[in-house]
């Protein structure tokens, strides 16, 4: 993969506090293998599927940090990107830095607290394989205020409602960048049974072979189940938590 549309999913990595039991956790789950993590970049280490980017992984530098994963959009214009997402009623996080010759970044939050990065590529292009198991497959927004956040996606990245997909509900919302007729991910509105004290969020889902293999692999490998196995018409899905609390999601094919 060479490149991505402005908008699109093009990189996720968790923030953990342990590297080495993140490695054996998503190594045993996922087959990955990953790079010696580089000093200047807080040891920040890059997991590999068959030789090919998937995901990052980086050790907490303070404890006050998240213990969670981050989902990044592309972007060719950082700029002009940040302005769309203070526009829009959006907030900057960190602001824009350059990541050595990798590329330049930045985190920033939605109007409901949702909190995102977006990348604009140099020698890190993003994910080298997609929806094959074992890698990035799809994402997720969960948040109380859809209205608020459909239109800020729209402005920002150009997201699209898909009220015409199969998977299409009340309160589940597909979305596609504007032009193109894949679907990249959702927006899901937050009902009763989410805790109240729970933030607008993603969730990175990832592709597995066999979702009963993942479900007791993950458990297995201490891990728990947020919210159980359950079909849809893109296949089955489940929420979970690593070893050390860093909740991602998995997809298994129809």
């Amino acid at each position: 993969m060479t490149g991505f549309a402005h908008g699109a999913p093009c990189w996720a990595n968790a923030m953990i506090p342990d590297l080495a039991a993140g490695k054996r956790f998503y190594g045993e789950l996922f087959g990955w293998t990953f790079s010696e993590g580089a000093p200047e970049f807080g040891y920040y280490t890059t997991a590999f599927l068959d030789g090919k980017k998937v995901a990052g992984l980086m050790p907490k530098q303070d404890g006050r940090m998240p213990t969670a994963w981050e989902l990044y959009f592309a972007t060719p214009d950082m700029g002009g990107t940040a302005r769309k997402i203070r526009d829009a009623g959006g907030q900057i996080i960190t602001d824009v830095m350059d990541v050595g010759d990798l590329g330049t970044m930045l985190v920033a939050a939605d109007p409901s607290g949702a909190v995102f990065g977006v990348w604009r590529a140099r020698a890190h292009r993003g994910f080298e394989v997609r929806g094959e198991p074992g890698s990035y497959v799809w994402m997720g927004l969960s948040t109380r205020e859809p209205g608020l956040v459909d239109a800020f996606y729209r402005q920002v990245f150009g997201f699209e409602g898909v009220t015409e997909s199969p998977m299409a509900s009340p309160g589940f919302t597909p979305w596609r960048l504007s032009g193109q007729p894949e679907e990249i991910g959702c927006r899901i509105v937050m009902d009763e049974s989410a805790p109240a004290e729970m933030p607008a969020h993603f969730t990175v889902f990832f592709l597995a072979d066999d979702m009963d293999t993942a479900i007791r692999t993950t458990t297995r490998l201490g891990g728990k189940v947020q919210v159980e196995p359950s079909g849809t018409p893109g296949g089955p899905f489940a929420v979970v938590t690593d070893d050390q609390g860093a909740s991602f999601g998995v997809m298994a094919p129809k």
